[in-house]
Formats: structure tokens, C-alpha cells, sequence
């Protein structure tokens, strides 16, 4: 073996494998330094313009597939990205305007949380409402088709039809992307979420129940409209006339909640908007220790998510794990504050009882030395 056959090898370890080898792969290991260091960690040294057989072509060939492999894979990947989006269920698939549903805040793990929504509402929904019905519209086209003659009418009441079963698909409760993390909403069909959410509260606040482990708030959403003060101020005043026009009449509160959006301002919101609900009936007052009314005001980008709630305080902010709790711990807060009051009460009897026990021997020392006084006195 010679320099010039094999060249200047750097390892024992490249020798042993470069011969090892069969004739065709050593051109290919002699002619790529990476393969070369792929191999063996060595350097094969060839003089400048000696080719052997297949090493350009090898190259070549191998590098081509790789290639159009990569292009062919990045090719596929953003119109398949694309085409899994869309459903079939005939709604849209995020938050948008004229939307009613149940706003849900969990913590860390939104498909969880989404589960559980569905359980949940689920069963009070069927409670509510009764079972949710599905029906099969495939017989009623194929019929249709056979009797109908005329195309006009045809083509109309294929139109009903195609509407009509794009409705029936749509679910009584399909979750959608709210645009903030952490936050899930649940688009309703047919159902009162204000209703609805205030019934599993209160049947949580009174059974005591944990039925959740990820879902924290669930507050219904009545009404969207532009994240804007104008829109918000023209919507309102059709939204607050069932609760705030007259003779209704009731003590209320704003609750403000924005979510990736920077052009609101809270304080300029809360004064519009409670400036509308005094306009409506002058006897609406603000209480912010037990309103009667709540209004929530949710901010999502550029959606604005409004409704008006009960008993905001009573369900702990319409918090599922703070209304189970809350049961339980205010009788034990009672017992302590109660405690608490006694010991006060008992220090201040003490002191007052102190302050009107005066002793005998400080009575004698103070004449004594009133004494002296007027002994001095009768000398001047």
C-alpha cells in the first residue's frame, strides 16, 4: 500500500474501514471529505484533478433525491396546514361579532378544559332544554329530487334544504378560538346562556359538588360587538333595556377584563358605559358591595363580549372552585370573627374597669402631698 494508491490516512481506525469497504464506495469515500469524516474522523488526501470512478455522479445522484425529498415535503405541509382548519359542522371557527356563548378561564390546559365544558353543559343543557336531536337529511333530498319537475322550484328548495341541514349541524354547544390564552369559548345555539350558567351555580352552590378540576370562571356572553367606545355605546343602549330601562330598576355594577388589546380605556369605558344605564332610568344606582346586576365587560383583540349577570357576588365572581368552597369555610370564618369580637370586648371591659377602680393607698399618698402645698402656702 502506497501514498499515491490510497493517500495520507490520519487514523488507524479509516484505514480499517476504507478497506473494508467494497471498490465502488472507497472512490466515494476517497472523493468526500465529509463522508470521509462521517467514516473515520479522517482526511483522504487526492492530487487535484484525479477522478475516480463514480464520484461526481455519486454525488450528484445522491444530493438530487435529498433535495427534491425536502422541496416535495415543504410543498405538502402549508396546503395541508390549510385544509385541516376548516369543519364541517357549518359554523365559523373563531370569536367573531353577533356571537352568544359561555366565556371559560382555566389554568394551563385548554383541551381539558374544553372536555370538561362539554360534560358539564352537556347535562344541564339536557336538563334545561331536553336531549339534543339530530336528524338524517340525505333520504329527504333524494325524495325531493324524484318528485319536484320544475327547476326553479327545484333549485329553491334544494337552497331550504342545504340551509336547513347546515343548521341541524350545527352543535348546541361548539367550542371556537377566543384569541387569548388560558380563555375558551363556547359558541350556543337555542340555549339562554345567562340561564343556563346561573343554573349550574346555584345548583353547585347549594349541593356542594366539585364537578371541574381545570375550568375556574364560566361567564355567559349575551351579546358582542366592535372593541371600539362608539360601537360599544350604540350597542349597549338597545343591549341594557330588558335590566335598566323603565320602570326596571335595580343597583349595579361594571366589571372590565381586556385581553390582548392596547386602545381601551377602562375608566373611559365604566364612565360611558354607566352613564348609559343612568340615562335609561335616573333610579339606577351603582353599588359595588351587593349590586343587584353585574355587567361584565370582556375585551378579546377587537371583540367586545358583554352581559348582564346575577348574584355575581353570592357565586364568588362566578368562580366554580371558589363556589364550592364557599360553603364550607364561612361558618368557620363566622366562628373566628365571632371569637375574635369577644376577646375584643373582653380587653375593653377590662380596661374600663381598671380605669374606674382607683386604690386607697394611692388616694392617702395624693392628700399627703396635697398637704404640704397648703402648708407652704399659709407660710407665704
Amino acid at each position: 500500500m502506497s501514498n499515491c494508491t490510497v493517500g495520507k490516512l490520519m487514523t488507524r481506525k479509516a484505514l480499517r474501514t476504507y478497506w473494508e469497504e467494497p471498490p465502488f464506495r472507497r472512490a466515494a469515500v476517497a472523493s468526500s471529505p465529509r463522508a470521509a469524516r462521517r467514516r473515520g474522523n479522517a482526511w483522504f488526501w487526492r492530487p487535484r484533478g484525479v477522478q475516480t470512478r463514480g464520484s461526481a455522479a455519486s454525488m450528484a445522484a445522491s444530493e438530487q433525491p435529498t433535495a427534491a425529498m425536502k422541496r416535495r415535503h415543504k410543498a405538502q405541509y402549508v396546503p395541508g396546514q390549510q385544509a385541516k382548519r376548516p369543519r364541517g359542522d357549518g359554523g365559523p371557527r373563531k370569536l367573531e361579532l353577533g356571537m352568544q356563548g359561555i366565556l371559560i378561564t382555566c389554568n394551563m390546559n385548554e383541551r381539558k378544559c374544553v372536555g370538561e365544558a362539554y360534560s358539564l353543559l352537556n347535562e344541564y343543557g339536557d336538563l334545561l332544554y331536553g336531549p339534543e336531536k339530530f336528524t338524517d337529511q340525505d333520504g329527504r333530498l333524494s325524495g325531493s329530487e324524484e318528485e319536484e319537475d320544475d327547476v326553479e322550484a327545484a333549485l329553491k328548495k334544494e337552497v331550504d334544504q342545504i340551509r336547513t341541514s347546515t343548521e341541524q349541524k350545527l352543535r348546541r354547544f361548539q367550542s371556537v378560538e377566543s384569541g387569548a390564552n388560558n380563555v375558551v369559548f363556547i359558541r350556543t345555539l337555542g340555549v339562554e346562556p345567562e340561564k343556563l350558567v346561573h343554573h349550574i351555580l346555584k345548583d353547585l352552590h347549594t349541593t356542594k359538588k366539585k364537578k371541574t378540576r381545570v375550568i375556574l370562571r364560566m361567564l355567559p356572553i349575551s351579546g358582542t360587538c366592535k372593541a371600539f367606545v362608539e360601537d360599544m355605546k350604540k350597542y349597549s343602549e338597545t343591549f341594557f333595556e330588558p335590566w335598566f330601562k323603565a320602570p326596571n330598576k335595580g343597583t349595579f355594577q361594571i366589571v372590565y377584563k381586556a385581553r390582548n388589546n392596547s386602545h381601551m380605556s377602562r375608566e373611559e369605558v365604566i364612565k360611558e358605559l354607566a352613564g348609559i344605564v343612568g340615562s335609561l332610568n335616573p333610579e339606577n344606582k351603582v353599588d359595588l358591595n351587593n349590586p343587584q346586576y353585574t355587567i361584565v365587560v370582556e375585551i378579546i383583540k377587537n371583540v367586545c363580549c358583554l352581559s348582564v349577570v346575577k348574584d355575581y357576588v353570592l357565586f364568588r365572581k362566578y368562580n366554580l372552585q371558589e363556589v364550592v368552597k364557599s360553603n364550607k369555610e364561612e361558618p368557620v370564618q363566622q366562628n373566628l370573627l365571632s371569637a375574635s369580637q369577644e376577646e375584643k370586648l373582653k380587653e375593653i371591659k377590662l380596661a374600663e374597669e381598671d380605669s374606674k377602680e382607683v386604690k386607697p393607698e394611692d388616694k392617702g399618698q395624693s392628700e399627703e402631698e396635697s398637704k404640704p402645698n397648703e402648708s407652704d402656702s399659709q407660710q407665704a
